[in-house]
């Protein structure tokens, strides 16, 4: 796994999925990516995946992925196992992209992906990330685009994906 200072692009980096198995994100390779730190127990938490089901659902077949990272760190609002997760966001959100393994995004622990993240794109009040559903656009290179605030519903985010895909 490569050191959030190494890493040139999202690709150079290996997560854990939510049931512990090692992903490369080079395997997402020339598709474009939507990165969101989610949690089960937000305000936030029906709109935005709601919508995030919506525009999977709508770019899938065009090279589009969303990449969801559980996490804890704000208000406690993701304290379930990966398994209970999973089966929230399937379940009751129908999310078909990929969850992954619980993380923390901010901190000496935090993932590298989310260092090298928030590295490329800080926030209005810094690097770090806020709180639940905050959203990074990555191009087809691996190249982190833009950044969203949590409260950025992702449907408005379309427009973006849409040029990014290189549909009009």
């Amino acid at each position: 796994m490569a050191a959030a200072s190494s890493a040139t692009s999202v690709h150079d980096f290996t997560v854990k999925d939510a049931s512990g198995k090692d992903v490369d994100l080079s395997v997402y390779k020339g598709k474009v990516l939507l990165i969101v730190n989610v949690a089960s127990q937000c305000g936030l938490t029906n709109s935005n995946y709601t919508e995030l089901s919506q525009l999977y659902e709508k770019y899938k077949d065009q090279g589009f992925e969303i990449l969801a990272f559980p996490c804890n760190q704000f208000g406690g609002q993701e304290p379930g196992s990966n398994e209970e997760i999973v089966q929230f966001a399937c379940t009751r959100f129908k999310a078909e992209y990929p969850i992954f393994d619980k993380v923390d995004v901010n901190g000496n622990n935090a993932a590298p992906l989310y260092k090298y993240l928030k590295s490329n794109k800080g926030g209005l009040f810094g690097d770090s990330i806020k709180w639940n559903f905050s959203k990074f656009l990555v191009d087809k290179e691996g190249r982190v685009v833009d950044r969203y605030a949590p409260t950025t519903s992702p449907m408005s985010i379309e427009k973006d994906i849409k040029k990014r895909l290189g549909s009009s």
